[in-house]
Formats: structure tokens, sequence, C-alpha cells
């Protein structure tokens, strides 16, 4: 795909949607963090319903760190995994209270070494909760860059490393929201919605559908 097919695609997503958000129900960084946490393999409907009823209750590390595990596990325990992810909630509650001063960091090393917290939940929580150019690769963002050819790639560092490249620097910012939402809602998987999508002229994809 050539840099002008590119561009135009982005400035499209850019007039739909000037500002687009998370689609994570949160209020500050703690709470962003917690829900990508929980949101591994899960739907982000799914985490909301558990976090409406959580972060009400407790909305610190502290807080739900006096929880404790079984506490944490009757508000996640409707989540996939919810066993090994609230033991890993606890554990990076009890890392921030005793090595950040219970504050969210912000670099991509320290938030790695949380438990829970791999290259895509650190990506989602610079991006979103602290305005650093990141771009989170999931299974919509994979898809979605491959089969538009916008940024091909074998796996999803590559894809990573490719849109950081490839995306006009103006859109880098809010890219990585864009392509989720397109592949949530309209590059679908299992049949994309081709005829009601923005950049379906654009779109390199040799299978398009009349939908």
């Amino acid at each position: 795909m050539n840099a002008q097919k590119r561009y135009e695609i982005f400035s499209r997503f850019r007039e739909d949607n000037p500002k687009p958000e998370t689609e994570l129900n949160y209020s500050n960084p703690f709470e962003l963090l917690i829900a990508v946490i929980l949101s591994a393999q899960a739907t982000d409907v799914g985490v909301n319903k558990a976090t409406d009823k959580l972060f009400p209750v407790a909305n610190t590390p502290e807080a739900i760190f006096a929880l404790g595990y079984d506490g944490l596990c009757e508000y996640v325990k409707t989540i996939g995994l919810y066993p090994t992810k609230a033991k890993n909630i606890i554990k990076t509650c009890q890392i921030l209270i005793e090595q950040h001063n219970s504050q969210v960091p912000q670099t991509r090393a320290e938030l790695e070494a949380l438990p829970g917290v791999g290259r895509k939940t650190a990506n989602v929580v610079l991006n979103t909760a602290f305005g650093q150019i990141a771009m989170a690769v999931d299974t919509h963002i994979f898809r979605v860059s491959n089969r538009t050819g916008i940024a091909p790639g074998k796996n999803v560092l590559e894809v990573e490393k490719k849109l950081l490249r490839l995306v006009p620097k103006e859109f880098l910012l809010d890219a990585h929201h864009w392509l989720i939402l397109h592949g949530r809602y309209v590059c679908q998987a299992r049949k994309p919605r081709c005829g009601s999508c923005r950049i379906e002229d654009l779109c390199e994809f040799k299978e398009k559908t009349s939908d």
C-alpha cells in the first residue's frame, strides 16, 4: 500500500471519529490498568459489567489489595481466566504500593514488570492514560492491518513496528483506537462488512463482501 492511500484511510477515520476513545470504562490511570489486565481474552462489555461494580467499592491499589484475592474474585468471576487475573491484580497492587507510591508508572519497562502486564497492556496504558505514542496490537488491529494492506506482518510485534513506521505522524496518537473500532464493528473476523466500509475503495483485500 502506498503512503497516499494510507494517509487517506486515516483521514477518513479522523473525519468520522475525531476523538476516538477506548470502550473500557475508567476514570483514572489505575482503573484503566486494572480494566486492561481483565480484558485479555474477554470483551470490553464483559469487563465493564464487572468493573462498574468493583470500582465504586475499590479503585485504588490500597482498596483492591485490601479486598484480597477472594474478595476481588467475587467482583471479577464473570470474566474469563479470572483466577489468574485476580492473583496478578493483587500482586500488581502490592508492587504499586511498595515501589511506585501507589501511582501507575509511565514507562514501558516499569509497566511490563507488573504481573499480568505484557507489551499490549503496557501500550494501551501508555497511549490511553498518558497520551504517549504506542500501538497496542490486538486481534482486531492485527487482522485489519493485514487484511487491508495498511501494515501486513506475520506477528503482532512486526505489525506494531510497521504501524509505528508507516502511519502518518499526525494520526499516530489515535491510530490504535481507530483500527480497533474498525475491526470490531466493520472489518469483522468472520465476514467483513465491506459494503458499508468507509475505506473499501482504498482497501487491498481481494475477497470483498457485498454486505
